[in-house]
């Protein structure tokens, strides 16, 4: 019973992983077609999400299968709890690139008011925070899944100083309002993205720990 307990929960540690590579994927798409204003990537990206909610689909099934057949207890509950929490942020950050890849649409054909330099940065740092939250899963890491979580204030002081600069551009000149308004919320989607990723680092920390930042004990 508990080998093929082992083969489930290897399984959906591989379909996690899985999702985490094409959401990491996703990020990435969905800054390149921002700076260069790849409408044809972005048009791709928006289409992909239904790829992966199948995913998120697959890893809640895969869930939902191993605790009605194993009844898992302890830290077995704890790690397949954990997976599903993680799976719905990986499906929200997928959303995130989503919305920043219709605003690169909108904003087709429109030479930018504003060097895109911050926005990218952020878009790095979040990507990063997403492939470090998936390896503290998958390699057991409290260190590194903690570490996930002191960077969130990387991505909100860049977010910050986005949304500084473009409210300067908009007193300075109303014309450029509009797409300014539109640029913040993509700021604003990158910043969201990192409180998944971090979100995720947290359930990795509960995962091993039994600890969770809201108090929850398992």
């Amino acid at each position: 019973m508990r080998t093929r307990f082992e083969e489930q929960l290897a399984e959906l540690n591989n379909a996690l992983i899985g999702m985490g590579a094409l959401v990491e994927k996703t990020i990435a798409d969905a800054n390149t077609a921002l700076i260069e204003q790849d409408v044809e990537l972005a048009k791709k990206i928006v289409a992909f999400d239904d790829e992966i909610d199948h995913k998120e689909q697959e890893v809640e099934s895969l869930c939902l299968k191993i605790i009605l057949q194993q009844q898992p207890v302890a830290g077995d509950l704890r790690l397949v709890s954990s997976v599903l929490k993680i799976s719905t942020d990986l499906e929200r950050i997928a959303d995130h690139a989503t919305d920043i890849s219709e605003l690169t649409i909108l904003l087709s054909g429109k030479q930018y008011v504003k060097k895109l330099e911050h926005i990218p940065q952020m878009a790095e740092a979040t990507m990063k925070m997403v492939t470090k939250s998936i390896d503290a899963f998958v390699k057991k890491d409290l260190k590194l899944a903690k570490e996930v979580i002191a960077s969130d204030d990387i991505v909100d002081n860049l977010f910050n100083t986005v949304k500084a600069e473009l409210v300067e551009l908009i007193k300075g000149n109303i014309d450029n309002s509009d797409q300014a308004i539109d640029l913040i919320m993509i700021a604003k989607y990158f910043e969201r993205i990192g409180d998944h990723a971090t979100n995720i680092a947290e359930w990795v920390v509960f995962s091993l720990t039994g600890m969770h930042k809201d108090g929850k004990i398992m």
